[in-house]
C-alpha cells in the first residue's frame, strides 16, 4: 500500500536503534477497524498509527493482534512526521511538543495499558535474560546509575503475536516514572533511549528522538526546532 512512511522513534542520540513504527498518513484510505487490523498484520510491526485527520491531530493505533486506545511511541513518532502540537485519542488530548531535537508528549500512566514492572538486580542481567514464554507483557528494568537516573529496560509484550521483544516501549517508561516519580534516562532494547520526567497533577512527559528508518535525525530547524 502506498502513503505509508516508516519511521524510527526513540533511536539514540547518535541515531541508531529505535522502534520500527509505521504511519498510515491517509486513515481514510483504510476506513473500517477491520482492514486498520489486517493491515498492521500484515506489517507485523509493535504498532502501526493511521492518521484520521491531520488538522486536529486524531489517529487510531494498531498492534498486530488488537486497538490501542493509547500509545507512547506511535504518539511522538507521528507528532514529530507532522509537527502536532496536539494528538486526539480515545483517552482524550494529549499535548506535543518539539524542542532541542526532541518530540514530547504529555500523558498520564492511567492511560498505559498493564505491564508486569520487574525490576532486577543489575543492567547486565537485564541485557542477559531470556525471552519468556507468552502470557503476561513483562518489562524489565534495573538501575545502571540511581543517583543519575539512568535505567536499563527490555519489554517482552507476551502476545504471542511475533512481536517478541518491543524495542522502546513508551507506555511501560511511563508507568515506571508514575512508580519511582523521578525523570528518567532509560535505554530500551538494543540501545533506544527513552527520556521521562513527571509533572504536577499527575502528568508525565515522555520524549525522544525521531527519524525516518532509513536516514539519520536531522539538526532541529527554526520553523519546528526539532
Amino acid at each position: 500500500m502506498n502513503g505509508i512512511e516508516r519511521l524510527r522513534v526513540f533511536v539514540n542520540p547518535e541515531g541508531r536503534h529505535g522502534n520500527i513504527l509505521a504511519v498510515v498518513r491517509d486513515g481514510a484510505a483504510v476506513p473500517d477497524e477491520a482492514s486498520r487490523q489486517a493491515l498492521a498484520r500484515e506489517l507485523g510491526l509493535s504498532e502501526t498509527v493511521f492518521v484520521d485527520d491531520m488538522q486536529t491531530g486524531a489517529v487510531d493505533i494498531f498492534t498486530p493482534g488488537f486497538r490501542l486506545p493509547f500509545a507512547g511511541y506511535p504518539l511522538i513518532g507521528v507528532a514529530w512526521l507532522l509537527a502536532l502540537e496536539h494528538l486526539i485519542l480515545p483517552v482524550g488530548k494529549v499535548a506535543a511538543r518539539h524542542e532541542h531535537g526532541l518530540t514530547w508528549i504529555t500523558a498520564r500512566a492511567e492511560w498505559a495499558p498493564q505491564r508486569t514492572l520487574r525490576q532486577h538486580a543489575s543492567a547486565d542481567v537485564v541485557s542477559t535474560l531470556a525471552i519468556p514464554e507468552p502470557g503476561e507483557w513483562i518489562y524489565a528494568w534495573a538501575w545502571e546509575d540511581e543517583e543519575a537516573g539512568h535505567v536499563r529496560a527490555r519489554g517482552f509484550p507476551g502476545r504471542g503475536d511475533g512481536i517478541d521483544e518491543d524495542e522502546a516501549t513508551g507506555a511501560a517508561a511511563l508507568l515506571l516514572t508514575h512508580q519511582l516519580q523521578r525523570p528518567l534516562t532509560i535505554t530500551q532494547g538494543r540501545g533506544s533511549q527513552l527520556l521521562t520526567r513527571p509533572l504536577p497533577h499527575g502528568l508525565i512527559e515522555l520524549g525522544g528522538r525521531v527519524c525516518t528508518e532509513t536516514e539519520p535525525p536531522t539538526a532541529p530547524t527554526a520553523a519546528t526546532d526539532r
